[in-house]
């Protein structure tokens, strides 16, 4: 969705420099933005291999003890008078297709009743059966719809009972191999815990539990005695205090700090504002925690529940989603709009000299710079001419370069941008990985002399074509801490369905064509 972007020309060589490689980063938080970008990828890697490994053992588990369910009803069934009117035409004595529809109908149920969360134990044993007992209950729907449910209740008490006690009893190995055989820290992040080593014992259990997120690298007291020590006795582990907590969360490479100590609001709003700028998230145990812009998640680490402060778009899990939707919906939208994109190309090149493409440097996660794509909707060389018509923007910020009625602007350029149309080959940005269809918009790496660190914060997240600001009034914002305050709102509350109610305000926001020039 167009933005009205600064009309700044600029054709870039598809590979960095090694200048631009080797440049230090000015900024502590451009720093801190550029080595969050780097550890992404590993900690997508990690939370991928915690959660498939335990997702298949469980399942294998659950599969062998269907197997297991079927033995013991054969046994029964040959063996016993009472197990062979019990199990009698039954799935699990028949075999066949009937015994495939049943396991499935069971691996399916237990998924949805919650049975292969890694996060909570509490009532294993009660979710467990309601998904056999859901699944028997469809097995049998035909013949209880009919009305012989007399006759049926015997032989599906006695199936949902195997498996019932037999998923119970494979599903304690499965927990043991993860937990004792399986190392029970493989993958895992590393967490810090805030408060006495002797309060935090629970929470270090729950955060730590095997197939968990995280592992605990050791604790930071909430004050000093002077001398640079802890305050607490047998402060094992200890790191430091939370004074040096930034240093800290980089020596330790932390994706999570756990509060386990009561701390005064203030504390509580700076240290979740020093770990949002590191690209950790933040835990307290369950209690009233109220800090202003951040909304609270209540999650839970083997059966102790946390509040989870943070930024959605920093968790693996939401940087795979998201980035799944991305690939498929603009792999789709490129394959659909592509008789419009080669009938504008050709637009453009009869409209006035020049490729119908033109490439802008901007800054993308992390403030990695990356080649930007979009349609050209000015004359050749407007570029040069950017500086004698400083004094007719708008904003009265360089940082937001708005030009109303641009006089560099060809006269396609003008129905295009009116329209967004010349956003659309940033599909191909959002396809090769460098940008998002939703998310702040890409400004320009000459503009962070002037961010302030909060102005960072804009660059956790992939940038997008389409965002909050755009559908907010694109170039009727005009002023930039506003543009700050809707980036960091949409990072700090991202989830998908957001995502879902930009991208449907964005089809009446450019049919409205408000505040685009």
């Amino acid at each position: 969705m167009a933005d009205d972007d600064p009309p700044q020309l600029m054709i870039l060589s598809s590979a960095p420099s090694r200048a631009t490689e080797a440049k230090v980063l000015p900024h502590p938080a451009l720093q801190r933005r550029s080595a969050l970008r780097e550890r992404r990828p590993q900690a997508v890697r990690r939370h991928t291999g915690r959660v498939a490994t335990r997702f298949a053992v469980l399942v294998l588990g659950d599969i062998a003890s269907i197997l297991l369910a079927r033995t013991v009803a054969l046994w029964f069934a040959a063996k016993t008078v009472d197990g062979s009117i019990a199990y009698a035409s039954t799935p699990l004595v028949e075999g066949g297709t009937r015994f495939i529809f049943l396991g499935l109908l069971v691996l399916s149920a237990i998924f949805a009743a919650g049975g292969h969360s890694r996060h909570r134990a509490l009532n294993l044993p009660i979710r467990l059966f309601v998904g056999v007992a859901g699944a028997v209950c469809i097995t049998w729907a035909g013949g209880i719809a009919r009305g012989f449910l007399p006759d049926l209740v015997l032989p599906m008490v006695a199936t949902a009972g195997t498996i019932w006690l037999s998923l119970y009893a494979v599903r304690q190995i499965s927990e043991w191999i993860l937990r004792d055989i399986w190392p029970r820290q493989k993958g895992a992040s590393a967490a810090i815990l805030v408060g006495s080593p002797a309060k935090a014992d629970r929470y270090e259990r729950a955060v730590a539990a095997p197939g968990g997120d995280y592992r605990v690298v050791g604790y930071v007291a909430t004050h000093s005695n002077g001398n640079g020590t802890a305050n607490v006795a047998g402060a094992r582990d200890f790191l430091g205090t939370i004074d040096n907590l930034s240093a800290v969360i980089d020596s330790q490479n932390a994706e999570a700090v756990v509060v386990c100590a009561d701390l005064p609001a203030s504390r509580i709003n700076d240290l979740i504002e020093e770990c949002l700028h590191a690209g950790c998230q933040v835990l307290f145990p369950a209690r009233a925690v109220r800090v202003y812009g951040l909304r609270p998640i209540l999650v839970w680490h083997h059966d102790q529940p946390f509040f989870e402060l943070g930024s959605p778009v920093l968790k693996a899990r939401a940087l795979i989603s998201k980035r799944m939707v991305d690939v498929v919906v603009s792999a789709i939208l490129l394959v659909l709009l592509s008789p419009l994109l080669l009938l504008i190309m050709i637009a453009i090149r009869l409209d006035s000299p020049g490729s119908p493409f033109f490439f802008q440097a901007r800054a993308g996660l992390g403030g990695k710079q990356f080649r930007m794509f979009k349609f050209r909707t000015m004359r050749v060389g407007a570029d040069v001419e950017k500086q004698d018509l400083a004094h007719l923007n708008h904003t009265g910020d360089r940082r937001l370069f708005k030009i109303p009625n641009d006089p560099r602007t060809t006269r396609l350029g003008r129905l295009l941008r009116r329209w967004s149309l010349d956003e659309l080959p940033q599909l191909v940005n959002v396809l090769i990985g460098e940008m998002s269809l939703i998310g702040p918009r890409p400004f320009f790496e000459s503009d962070f002399e002037e961010y302030e660190d909060h102005h960072f914060r804009r660059l956790d997240a992939k940038p997008g074509i389409t965002g909050l600001w755009q559908v907010s009034g694109r170039s009727e914002v005009l002023d930039f801490e506003d543009v700050i305050f809707l980036d960091r709102q949409y990072i700090e509350q991202w989830s998908f369905w957001l995502d879902v109610s930009i991208l449907f305000r964005t089809i009446p926001a450019v049919l409205r064509r408000t505040g685009a020039f």
